[in-house]
């Protein structure tokens, strides 16, 4: 079990992600706990205020120490030690399938959502373990990055995905994307499913699976590709921008990490 907690301004902002599809039923079989905690309830004053204006003059406003201290020290006291103290930030290490599976060996994992500016320094000084971001584009708060890692993370749990072989098969889980996978009807729109995944021969179908793998990575994420091409010398394998599949249907010229992976 893995226990999340994600400390935000903006509460009503991440609970309804957390309240459906894999992440509601992973909580409901008690293998992934999330509790969500609203900042302003560990401000001080009747106004409870969680940010100010920075010093120096710069625009914008800072997340204040007080509140997140207090926050911290508080959840910490309550629930023991956490693995990790992490601060969603674009200016963090990016978060990938290495750092994912890391991750999801741990116990307890707080999260700060940061908004507006950024948050005082002092706070990513002495709280934070670790500071994550989920690529190289700014969004208007760390909230939508944090729901991003806890599902990342968290469909790494043993027993939260049905199928338990789903999440190694996943793209980026050995540096590769993955296969372009089909279902009924084998044919659609003249579009037809490619013989050998109808032909039951296994041996066929795990070769033309991984030379798909290969062939999408080379095409759309070279860097991926450590070392040699493994298809430099095949002359088999496909050219860049040659079709991956015979009636198979163009796809986006870059997948999202992640996206469409989800186990029924």
């Amino acid at each position: 079990m893995i226990r999340f907690d994600l400390v935000t301004a903006l509460p009503d902002l991440v609970r309804s992600p957390l309240d459906h599809s894999i992440l509601r039923r992973a909580q409901d079989k008690g293998l992934v706990e999330v509790e969500v905690h609203d900042l302003r309830d560990w401000a001080p004053g009747r106004h409870r205020q969680i940010d100010d204006v920075p010093y120096g003059g710069m625009g914008g406003m800072v997340l204040k120490p007080e509140p997140l201290f207090a926050c911290v020290e508080a959840l910490s006291e309550r629930h023991g030690p956490y693995d990790e103290v992490i601060f969603l930030t674009p200016d963090g290490e990016t978060l990938d399938q290495p750092m994912a599976n890391a991750l999801s060996l741990a116990g307890q994992l707080l999260l700060i959502a940061g908004h507006y500016k950024n948050v005082d320094q002092r706070v990513r000084d002495a709280l934070v373990t670790r500071e994550v971001s989920v690529g190289d584009y700014v969004l208007s708060g760390g909230e939508l990055p944090a729901l991003v890692l806890i599902d990342a993370v968290a469909r790494l749990v043993p027993g939260v995905l049905g199928d338990a072989g789903s999440a190694l098969s996943d793209s980026f889980q050995d540096g590769l994307l993955d296969a372009p996978s089909y279902t009924r009807p084998a044919t659609f729109r003249g579009h037809e499913v490619p013989a050998v995944l109808r032909s039951g021969d296994h041996g066929a179908i795990l070769a033309w699976r991984e030379a798909q793998r290969l062939e999408r990575t080379r095409a759309r994420r070279p860097d991926l590709l450590a070392g040699p091409d493994p298809l430099a010398d095949d002359p088999h394998a496909p050219s860049p921008g040659e079709p991956a599949a015979p009636g198979a249907a163009a796809s986006p010229a870059r997948p999202a990490s992640g996206a469409g992976e989800e186990s029924p």
